[in-house]
């Protein structure tokens, strides 16, 4: 299968922009085949490209080779699952991230629906897009351009945040110790009434279900996990104790279960490490360091060796540049270093491409892809798969995947963990919980659009019982 929007059939008009007669557009629309989300680089809508620098600036255009972009699916296939959950530690019951509209962010998670992070926002499609219905209207954008009479090319993207949304908010006129009675009203007695503890929980906001938890101990002396897991068991149980998690500590200890034991879960952490803000990465060490008094980056080191480990390491830094300006006279240096340090030399320089692609914001990663497919004569996902393999290739482009469509990556990861015979359910759990509150609105449209087919009915054709009726009312239809 080919990657949606690949061969490039370019990206609809956004109405306004560009100003009449400035219509001429850098680079070409449409050009890279990773679908493109607004409040990123390059903006959207086809003239919307800033008109092109100076002479002496970027080399000319050079089209895609017809066997170029984005790899076919398979390429990204599950992790493989955990042997099932262990006891729930005395987490913290603090706040989580969930919080009401309007209010002020908590613990590890920017607070969505607004996020400031490159990558995420609703998803603005290629013309021709195989599929569906164009996803929610994008944000604004303000550009401000300034340069040098030498030709040099600045561009600030004033208002890069971007409108990103969760499935699952704060519930409105919340009590937590009404919850706390309703949930042990479900699992007091002879069965368990599942639906009513469905009922409760996917429609509370992480925050929320801390506080359920700590009201259920005040007033019953008993730990709400453990009398979960009596009634529960499987994928439920799994699902179940997941959101009960404080976000933080569930990225945490998805990291350690992923190290944990013989064998290592590599896919785990490179989706968990090469997708988090800085913010979220620090606070996901410190928890790291206090729930299982051990050091992440010594486990990395334990558990990976080369490339890999060393990719891994930066990442587990959490010091990404994180501002918003893109600088376009970096970007062609970055890309010319990336070409000279692959596609144009024997062998391959690997610290290059660590050093840019682990640093860099990913706005200005955005602009580095653009500025490669012109030098390169080819995409930069293309040229990583060419010169990596393994794992340091996959942690590689979940990266530019990220920089591209933060959305598009876990829409495919998605895809891949329901896809076949069997189901990587750990991963499924994984992502819908963790996305919840963030985008998970954005991912459920990428899927439609990638796949012809929505996330809901995937998977309802993948699961079953009460945990497939969990999963549905988080995902919604």
């Amino acid at each position: 299968m080919s990657y949606p929007g690949y061969p490039p059939s370019g990206y609809p008009a956004f109405p306004g922009y560009p100003p009449t007669g400035q219509e001429s557009a850098y680079p070409p629309a449409g050009q890279y085949p990773y679908p493109a989300v607004p409040g990123g680089f390059p903006p959207m809508g086809g003239g919307a490209y800033p008109a092109a620098p100076p002479s002496g600036g970027f080399p000319g255009v050079a089209g895609y080779p017809a066997s170029g972009g984005y790899p076919v699916p398979g390429g990204y296939p599950g992790a493989p699952q955990p042997g099932g959950m262990p006891s729930y530690p005395g987490a913290p019951t603090g706040p989580g991230f969930g919080v009401p509209p309007g209010g002020s962010s908590f613990g590890c998670y920017p607070q969505p629906p607004s996020q400031s992070y490159g990558g995420g926002g609703p998803a603005q499609m290629p013309a021709g897009y195989p599929g569906g219905q164009m996803p929610t209207p994008m944000p604004s954008q303000e550009m401000l351009y300034s340069g040098s009479p030498e030709g040099d090319l600045h561009v600030c993207h004033a208002a890069m945040t971007q409108s990103t949304q969760g499935t699952i908010r704060a519930a409105s006129n919340f009590d937590a110790g009404r919850d706390a009675e309703i949930l042990r009203k479900a699992m007091k007695g002879f069965g368990t009434d599942e639906q009513t503890i469905v009922d409760v929980v996917a429609n509370r906001s992480n925050d929320q279900r801390q506080n359920i938890k700590a009201a259920f101990k005040t007033m019953y002396g008993k730990d709400l996990i453990k009398d979960l897991k009596s009634e529960l068991s499987g994928n439920m149980e799994e699902l179940i104790l997941a959101l009960f998690m404080p976000t933080t500590y569930y990225d945490a200890w998805s990291l350690r279960h992923a190290m944990k034991g013989a064998g290592t879960q590599e896919r785990v952490l490179i989706e968990i490490l090469c997708t988090r803000t800085n913010q979220q990465i620090q606070e996901i060490v410190r928890c790291y360091q206090s729930e299982f008094g051990r050091d992440i980056e010594k486990d990395i080191r334990a558990d990976t060796s080369g490339h890999f480990e060393r990719l891994l390491v930066s990442m587990c830094q959490g010091n990404r540049d994180e501002n918003q300006t893109v600088d376009y006279q970096k970007a062609q240096a970055d890309a010319q270093r990336l070409y000279q340090a692959g596609e144009g030399k024997l062998g391959t320089d690997e610290s290059s491409f660590n050093m840019v692609l682990a640093s860099r914001s990913f706005p200005q990663l955005q602009a580095t892809v653009e500025v490669y497919s012109k030098i390169a004569n080819r995409d930069l996902l293309s040229s990583i798969g060419r010169e990596f393999s393994g794992n340091v290739e996959n942690g590689l482009k979940a990266i530019v995947q990220c920089a591209l469509n933060r959305p598009a990556f876990f829409a495919e990861r998605l895809y891949h963990s329901m896809r076949g015979a069997g189901t990587d359910d750990s991963t499924l759990v994984r992502i819908i919980v963790t996305r919840s509150e963030i985008d998970l609105v954005q991912i459920k449209q990428m899927f439609t659009q990638m796949y012809q087919k929505t996330l809901a009915t995937t998977i309802a054709s993948d699961t079953s019982g009460d945990y497939r009726r969990l999963l549905l009312a988080i995902v919604g239809q």
